[in-house]
């Protein structure tokens, strides 16, 4: 088992500790970039990594009556479908073509960068919406939208592992304005459970998962993830926030050139 390996499980865990996001974001392009992996074995085995992760946190929330399942619902309706269908084109395309290959590398980054945005621009997304006619929706247009962000999700997240953390959670903020800060954070994680379990097993019949950086992983996140959560409360959430966007930026800038 590499040590260096269980370090970078440390540091992105403590990352989320910290604030919450960035695990995907942070680990795919780790795995490319520093390890050299195959954007493909990356993602199938972060993938693995996040549905591992999420499962124990959905149990804390959930606990703590902190997941709203009807959303949850919604959000299954929409991305597990687009999941399987995914997968399905990924198989039919073929993991050694070099064009999908270039195709996830793409995807990852822009991935990334939509991570980014939804840090950085939540709260003026929702002073835009706020004055918009109609906002926020209701009834069945919201229950429609909220499955259409799901099928968006399931794909975006079964071709580059990353968008179930702070994408999915703003999208959930701004369609759902209403729900509080630890609702929010608990039904995202809930949600995601099932579509990185669902999208894992589909990488891992493709063979995209590697099980020893699995293990090293899961071994470093995991006090990683305790001691973020530890230090959040003395460092400044700005601060977090904007070394975690400067550092997502210059990830994706290396990932586009």
């Amino acid at each position: 088992m590499n040590e260096y390996q269980i370090i970078s499980g440390f540091a992105v865990g403590l990352l989320v500790g910290l604030t919450g996001v960035g695990g995907g974001s942070l680990m795919t392009p780790l795995l490319t970039l520093v390890f050299g992996y195959a954007p493909t074995v990356a993602v199938g085995t972060d993938l693995a990594f996040a549905a591992i992760t999420k499962g124990a946190g959905t149990l804390a929330h959930g606990m703590h009556g902190q997941v709203r399942w009807p959303i949850v619902k919604r959000l299954c309706l929409g991305s597990l479908p687009a999941a399987l269908l995914t997968l399905w084109c990924l198989r039919h395309v073929g993991s050694a073509n070099e064009a999908l290959l270039q195709f996830i590398k793409i995807s990852i980054a822009v991935s990334v960068l939509l991570t980014v945005l939804a840090i950085a621009l939540r709260s003026r997304l929702l002073a835009f919406l706020q004055h918009r006619p109609g906002y926020p929706l209701k009834g069945r247009t919201q229950a429609w939208v909220t499955i259409f962000v799901g099928a968006v999700l399931g794909a975006l997240v079964t071709v580059s592992s990353i968008g179930a953390g702070a994408v999915g959670a703003t999208l959930i903020f701004l369609l759902h304005p209403t729900l509080k800060p630890s609702e929010i954070v608990g039904t995202d994680i809930a949600y995601a459970v099932p579509l990185t379990a669902l999208a894992a097993v589909g990488h891992l019949w493709l063979g995209h998962v590697h099980w020893d950086l699995l293990g090293a992983l899961l071994l470093g996140s995991v006090p990683g993830i305790w001691l973020g959560a530890r230090l959040s409360r003395s460092l400044p959430e700005r601060f977090v926030r904007l070394t975690l966007v400067t550092t997502l930026t210059l990830v994706a800038v290396k990932l586009v050139v």
